[in-house]
């Protein structure tokens, strides 16, 4: 009798790991809406909204971050760029934090590098999403 040859299964990151993920782009995107909001009319309420709209994102992040950490040591990898998504999360963090510094100024003096580093960290957290959803973990079940 001949013995079937092992099956390989690909399926998509955790689904905590997928909320986790997918809610840091609402919260980043909602804090460059609200950072164009105080550019265009000066409300203070802007920048006090678009502050804690960093904070949480940078909570999902980290905590998506720590996912991905995660994740390296649990699945059997066998594609090359292995290291690009925590990676990209972190740089992700890292200047979302740096973006939490500028908005804890005056929110007079947080114009224009904080527009400029949400909208950096906006699309460094779609590149993040999209790397995340779209690579399958490669692993066989028994």
């Amino acid at each position: 009798m001949s013995r079937p040859a092992p099956t390989t299964y690909l399926s998509g990151i955790h689904p905590l790991h997928a909320l986790l993920l997918a809610s840091t782009f609402p919260l980043f995107l909602g804090a460059t809406l609200s950072d164009y909001a105080y550019s265009k009319n000066f409300h203070i309420q802007w920048s006090t909204f678009s502050s804690w709209l960093i904070a949480g994102g940078l909570v999902f992040a980290g905590l998506a971050f720590l996912c991905a950490i995660i994740g390296l040591f649990r699945a059997d990898h066998r594609r090359g760029l292995v290291l690009v998504y925590p990676l990209l999360l972190l740089v992700t963090w890292i200047l979302g934090f740096i973006n939490a510094l500028v908005h804890a100024r005056d929110a007079w003096a947080m114009m224009p590098t904080g527009l400029i580093l949400s909208i950096i960290v906006t699309v460094l957290t779609v590149a993040a999403i999209w790397i995340g959803f779209s690579r399958p973990t490669v692993g066989a079940k028994p």
